[in-house]
């Protein structure tokens, strides 16, 4: 973490950890009407009356997933919060509370933590969701971040991985890729500055990139578009680790196969370009980056009339019997094994 010497720096330790607590969470208010108690208790209550609650949980890892010289920490926050809130809505359900636990050494001032739970706080907001508890402790190797989100759903909105059929359709939300590549200039940028620390970025052109790395969104919009266009998913999940990964996931879990076409991969100009630049292929980055936080489900057939239209949506493949397995259709018209060469969290 680069550290301005002038930044006045406040121990943790001067607070304890209720102090601390209270002082990071006392501007957060309840907006939820199922939130029934919130922070300060041995426990939140939540009361969804007759509807399903929806619950997901993700760890964060200084070193591993995230790396402080370049990641503010207030998009950290808003990040962490965001990533939760994706498996939530790739269940078509609503998200409604999180909680946040932290484990920090000793390098990190009060005034660090502040950055990281004004970020929470603004995807808290931006998302209407209410923080309602969590846990802080001290650690040994640098910032862990762990939130849970919890959302709710009508029992028959639920979608899971599990549900697609033979000849339904294989759609995607908005562009994929540009998560990826935004992490290769950054990763870029940073070598060069360990070399020549006077060096200066220019990091305009590749702005939407770093946006999409650093500071993602979770398609809330999506269960709510697909409701107004009376268009129920069959089956649904979001990209983290890749499309490869997840498109397998969403054949495994539901004993099906798929014809996945390249051309049909919807990557944006700016994805194209830096991809040229790196002398990577955008197929590649766009099947195995991870981190877009896009929204992969499938449909019914007769539902396409219902989604053509909309520029949120598209159509990249149909999915098959079991016996054809999971491939992609390349540009030249070759069908080829799809791999998953996504993100593994737990590779060495």
């Amino acid at each position: 973490m680069i550290e301005d010497k002038n930044t006045p720096r406040t121990q943790i330790s001067e607070l304890g950890e209720f102090g601390l607590i209270n002082h990071l969470t006392k501007n957060f208010k309840i907006s939820q009407k199922t939130t029934n108690v919130g922070i300060g208790d041995d426990a939140a209550v939540l009361d969804f009356d007759a509807k399903k609650c929806v619950v997901t949980t993700d760890l964060l890892i200084e070193g591993v997933h995230f790396d402080l010289s370049y990641v503010p920490l207030k998009h950290l926050g808003y990040k962490a919060v965001v990533i939760n809130l994706s498996d939530i809505y790739a269940m078509n359900a609503s998200a409604s509370q999180i909680t946040v636990s932290i484990a920090v050494s000793n390098r990190f001032p009060l005034e660090a933590l502040e950055e990281l739970y004004a970020g929470i706080a603004t995807a808290a907001k931006v998302y209407n969701i209410d923080l309602v508890g969590g846990d802080t402790t001290s650690s040994t190797t640098g910032l862990i971040i762990s939130i849970t989100a919890i959302g709710h759903s009508n029992k028959e909105d639920l979608v899971y991985r599990s549900g697609a059929k033979e000849s339904d359709l294989l759609v995607v939300t908005g562009d994929l890729g540009a998560a990826y590549m935004g992490l290769q200039v950054l990763e870029r940028e940073k070598q060069v500055f360990e070399v020549n620390p006077n060096s200066q970025p220019d990091l305009d052109q590749y702005t939407y990139l770093i946006e999409r790395q650093l500071k993602p969104e979770a398609r809330k919009d999506i269960p709510e578009l697909l409701k107004a266009l009376e268009v129920q998913p069959t089956s649904m999940i979001d990209i983290s680790d890749g499309l490869s990964s997840e498109v397998i996931h969403l054949c495994t879990q539901s004993k099906v196969g798929v014809n996945l076409y390249e051309e049909k991969i919807p990557l944006d100009p700016a994805v194209i370009s830096v991809c040229e630049e790196f002398k990577i292929n955008s197929t590649t980055v766009a099947l195995n980056g991870g981190e877009d936080y896009e929204l992969l489900f499938t449909i019914k057939q007769e539902d396409y009339p219902k989604i053509k239209a909309n520029p949120n949506l598209t159509v990249i493949g149909h999915i098959t019997d079991q016996k054809s397995g999971v491939g992609l259709v390349t540009r030249a018209n070759e069908k080829i094994e799809l791999k998953a060469q996504g993100w593994n969290p737990i590779k060495e």
